[in-house]
């Protein structure tokens, strides 16, 4: 107990020569105030304890022994903190980033448009097998690249002030397809797994059954409402993603007419046909409606549009025959008698020809999908990035007064994944979010809904317990230490790996993940000491040996930007993006208006 020494009255009164005994006994009287601490048990915020007692041994100090009285005071709660107090926080960078990313929280609430119909833009972003833990991994990869411990870094559209999930499942499926999920985001309807365009009631390879199940989607209620539309991916456009947006059929597998047997092919059209013919499909299924068809095309799957015959192969060809349709119908010169002022492109070079007044463009740059980021260079006759198909798109179709739907695919993540290639699938989604930047730089936010997903994620897994910094390629290096981790078998194990998939492949600089395709799943684990994990042709392990990996039934993240983005929060059903992009532009109102005239 704290102690205080006091020079009583009496012994001031004998220095002046006055005293007398009362005086004494009545003045010394001691009293001492002890300060109690913040956080002290009997007061929280602090107080002051007043004890009074009689000096009866003179020493000019209450001991305890001698003190008859006690005042506990508590302070009244602090309702501010000083800056003294606040200066470990404010000084924090973790707490100024928050506090920085409070107010733009804020500023975009303000913001909110809750009148439906004032978006004149719609962008759709979708990276194909794009869960969470690829955008995680891409975010660190490409900090990393940048020279940052990487963690802290931000993709493109995670900057975006409104997110959530979205449930991916199918209608027969706990774990989906491309096809069965983007139909649910393209029409706002889910269905079955490998079925585009159509829904549930539709049995799957039999044409008939779709007969008067087909769904109306957001790109064909853009074309019917006057808006410039396009289609973009780097997969092959009739891929089951890009396809979902123009086609109606009861397989995903058919691409073009060699796809299907003969007893459907004579009741359906083939997704090829589908395509370069979907000008005249939708005019002809509502009454009254002319549209224009779709102004910009581009992405891979040039077999499905040539005759199976080599006196029609591209400057490109890989395959001794590059067509594959044995109904003689070359589609590319087809689009070209039905769009003459069309501007078609095959290559690097045609596409930077596109001139600034085309209105109508269809860009097939491969015989097949177009190549992983990381392999474009090694391309025959070039092709454009995805930043660059979309930044020519939105130049194209901005020039209609009335705005634009665009869908924009990164097909070959899922495709890298499949193939148990984390680098491809990583390297083709920072290059995603690029193509969203460039689409968030060449649009205005007042008129433009952007929204960026996935239409299924990969079992794919960030696990260990690396430290920060750590490369996300490599190998788990612990929290304080210089050399990897080993597991129960005293091997190193990497950060990144696969729950199933062919598993592991040391193909040290091979940048087209396709490749590892060629050897045999490999089974049990690996001796990766003296393995290179961050090379472009390392594949990962995987746990369950596989032909190739396959997709996961987990949530897939979405994030948007602009009017009717606010709506994109919570965990929602897949086809609730469809509703999203509705109301921010009245697509069904407008559209509806069209018919109805």
């Amino acid at each position: 107990m704290k102690k205080l020494t006091v020079l009583s009255l009496a012994v001031t009164l004998a220095l002046t020569g006055c005293s007398s005994d009362s005086d004494k006994n009545q003045n010394s009287i001691l009293t001492v105030n002890n300060v109690i601490a913040v956080g002290s048990e009997q007061c929280v915020n602090g107080g002051v304890t007043t004890q009074t007692g009689e000096d009866t041994n003179g020493n000019g100090i209450l001991e305890s022994s001698e003190a008859t009285s006690s005042n506990l005071v508590c302070n009244a709660p602090a309702t501010s903190l000083s800056s003294e107090q606040l200066a470990s926080l404010t000084s924090n960078a973790w707490f100024s980033d928050a506090q920085t990313k409070l107010a733009t929280t804020k500023t975009a609430n303000a913001s909110i448009v809750t009148e439906s119909g004032k978006a004149k833009n719609i962008i759709l972003f979708v990276g194909d097998g794009m869960g969470i833990s690829t955008i995680t991994a891409a975010r660190i990869l490409a900090g990393q690249l940048e020279g940052e411990m990487g963690e802290e870094h931000q993709l493109s559209f995670e900057t975006m002030p409104y997110s959530g999930f979205v449930k991916t499942y199918n209608v027969d499926a706990q774990t989906p397809d491309s096809a069965g999920t983007m139909t649910a985001m393209a029409s706002g309807v889910k269905t079955d797994v490998g079925v585009i365009g159509i829904d549930e009631a539709v049995e799957r390879g039999n044409c008939v059954s779709g007969k008067g199940h087909e769904l109306v989607t957001s790109l064909e209620l853009a074309e019917i409402a006057g808006k410039a539309t396009g289609i973009i991916s780097t997969a092959r456009i009739t891929h089951a993603t890009p396809a979902a947006m123009y086609a109606k059929s009861a397989d995903r597998n058919w691409e073009d007419i060699s796809d299907m047997p003969a007893s459907e092919s004579a009741n359906c059209e083939d997704i090829a046909s589908q395509l370069v013919n979907f000008e005249a499909n939708l005019n002809a299924r509502f009454n009254g409606v002319d549209v224009d068809g779709i102004d910009v095309v581009m992405g891979g799957g040039r077999r499905h549009f040539l005759p199976k015959d080599a006196a029609f192969n591209s400057a490109d060809a890989v395959s001794a025959v590059e067509g594959d349709r044995t109904d003689n119908r070359n589609l590319i010169s087809e689009w070209k008698t039905q769009y003459p002022n069309g501007t078609y492109v095959m290559d690097q070079t045609g596409f930077d020809a596109i001139s600034d007044d085309a209105t109508k463009v269809f860009g097939l740059f491969n015989e097949s999908h177009m190549q992983y980021e990381a392999d474009r260079a090694k391309d025959i006759a070039g092709e454009p990035s995805l930043s660059q198909m979309t930044e020519k798109a939105i130049n194209v179709l901005g020039k209609n007064d009335k705005g634009f739907f665009l869908t924009v695919e990164s097909g070959r993540i899922d495709h890298a994944h499949h193939a148990g290639n984390a680098y491809n699938a990583l390297n083709d989604t920072i290059e995603l979010a690029k193509a969203v930047q460039v689409a968030m730089n060449n649009t205005n936010p007042e008129e433009t809904l952007i929204v960026v997903t996935a239409d299924h994620s990969h079992v794919f897994t960030i696990a260990g317990y690396p430290k920060r910094g750590n490369p996300i390629l490599g190998k788990v290096v612990g929290v304080g230490e210089t050399t990897p981790s080993l597991a129960a078998d005293d091997m190193p194990y990497t950060t990144l790996g696969y729950t199933n998939g062919g598993g592991f492949r040391n193909l040290g600089s091979e940048t087209d993940a396709d490749v590892g395709y060629n050897f045999a799943p490999v089974t049990g684990r690996v001796d990766l000491t003296n393995v290179d994990t961050t090379t472009p042709g390392f594949h990962q392990e995987a746990l369950v040996p596989m032909s190739s990996e396959t997709h996961a039934g987990e949530d897939v993240g979405v994030y948007a930007i602009g009017p009717g983005a606010h709506l994109v929060t919570g965990t929602n059903e897949q086809s609730f993006l469809f509703h999203v992009m509705d109301f921010a532009a009245d697509l069904v109102k407008t559209a509806n208006d069209k018919v109805a005239q």
